[in-house]
This record gives C-alpha cells, sequence and structure tokens, in this order.
C-alpha cells in the first residue's frame, strides 16, 4: 500500500528558509512533484522530478528560490523553499506517479497524495 506522510511545514517570515519532507513507502514510481494551495485557490504545481533524478521543472513562481530532491536511501522526497514570500501561504502536498507522462505537472496524472502540510508566510 502506498503512503506519502509529509512534515516540516510551519509559521516563517518572509525571507526565511523551510524545508518540506515526504517520507514515501510501498510503490515503485515514475515522477514526484510537489503541488500548493492557498485559501480561496485551485490546488497548483509547484516542480516536479524524475524519481530515479534528472532536471526539475518548476513553476515559474518558484523558479530560482525552490528546489526539489531525493533521499535516496530513507524514500523522503524534500522541497527546500529559500527566500519565501507571503504569496507563498498555502498547503503543500507531495505527489508521486507511475505513468509515463513526461514531467507531469496536472493533478490528475498524480496517482497517490501525501495529507498537506501548513506553510504560513508572514510579512
Amino acid at each position: 500500500q502506498v503512503q506519502l506522510v509529509e512534515s516540516g511545514g510551519g509559521l516563517v517570515r518572509a525571507g526565511d528558509s523551510l524545508r518540506l519532507s515526504c517520507a514515501v513507502s510501498g510503490g515503485t514510481f515514475s515522477y514526484m512533484a510537489w503541488f500548493r494551495q492557498a485559501p480561496g485557490k485551485e490546488r497548483e504545481f509547484v516542480g516536479c522530478n524524475r524519481w530515479s533524478g534528472g532536471l526539475p521543472r518548476y513553476a515559474d513562481s518558484v523558479k530560482g528560490r525552490f528546489s526539489i530532491s531525493r533521499d535516496n536511501d530513507e524514500n523522503t522526497v524534500y522541497l527546500q523553499m529559500n527566500s519565501l514570500k507571503p504569496e507563498d501561504t498555502a498547503v503543500y502536498y507531495c505527489a508521486v506517479d507511475s505513468g509515463s507522462t513526461w514531467y507531469p505537472r496536472r493533478l490528475d496524472e498524480y496517482d497517490y497524495w501525501g495529507q498537506g502540510t501548513q506553510v504560513t508566510v508572514s510579512s
């Protein structure tokens, strides 16, 4: 059974850094991704990368500030967030995909999701 358990969210100030973790178990995957959902908005793509590694893809809004990585030994996916802004405030979700779409960015392309972790950035 596939499980994704996120952690690391919290309240930070603008300009701070935060690292989110997502412990993944129970399957083999093609891609890993992070999405986020701000209050009153739809869930949106943040970034993704091949499960086996490669060149990540990011939304323009986070490019140069966020980075996705994976710890092979612990099967944990990370989202390192630097230079945080108030507009980064959202619930962040990790997701994994077993399909063959090239660097998928749509919600419906991901098979499994974490429960979400809240990130709040104060100005």
